[in-house]
């Protein structure tokens, strides 16, 4: 097997509280999700799967909150937020409450959004291998990443081919 580049750092606790911004992208970039008019994302069926799965995915785990994520045609982004609110601490403490590290919470969106629209009838959807995250590490770095994220639509552009 040949060498494959590490996605995550070396040795961090990718389930410790922390903001994280997440891509994920389709397999191959092909546009899914819907498509771009007037500056606007207008999701189509596909589309409003993978909302619903983010949605999900924020109800099933109560540790995890997202302030930001935008569905582009043919990828997602997303400020993740794992925060353990109080009355869930002594749950964790007393390895009661297992906090999923960031990997894990995104091949669950991943695993189950897939298989919906799969079974929605688009047999040849999948997400590219892995994901594109980075930890947010101030203030900062958060609202320019949120900024980013909300203005994304009206920055796609026809550079992006018609897949």
């Amino acid at each position: 097997m040949k060498n494959r580049k590490l996605n995550r750092l070396a040795d961090y606790d990718y389930s410790q509280e922390r903001d994280y911004f997440v891509t994920c992208n389709t397999h191959n970039r092909v546009k899914h999700f819907g498509e771009i008019k007037n500056k606007e994302m207008i999701l189509n069926g596909h589309g409003e799967i993978v909302s619903e799965q983010w949605n999900w995915l924020l109800i099933q785990y109560p540790y995890l909150k997202s302030d930001a994520f935008i569905i582009m045609p043919d990828h997602f982004h997303a400020i993740m937020s794992i925060s353990i609110p109080v009355d869930l601490k002594l749950n964790v403490k007393e390895n009661q409450l297992k906090i999923k590290p960031l990997s894990e919470l995104v091949g669950a969106f991943k695993t189950t959004s897939a298989r919906r629209i799969n079974l929605a009838g688009n047999a040849s959807f999948a997400w590219q291998r892995s994901f594109y995250d980075k930890i947010i590490r101030s203030p900062l770095e958060y609202q320019n990443i949120k900024r980013y994220i909300q203005n994304n639509p009206s920055a796609w552009d026809n550079h992006h081919d018609t897949r």
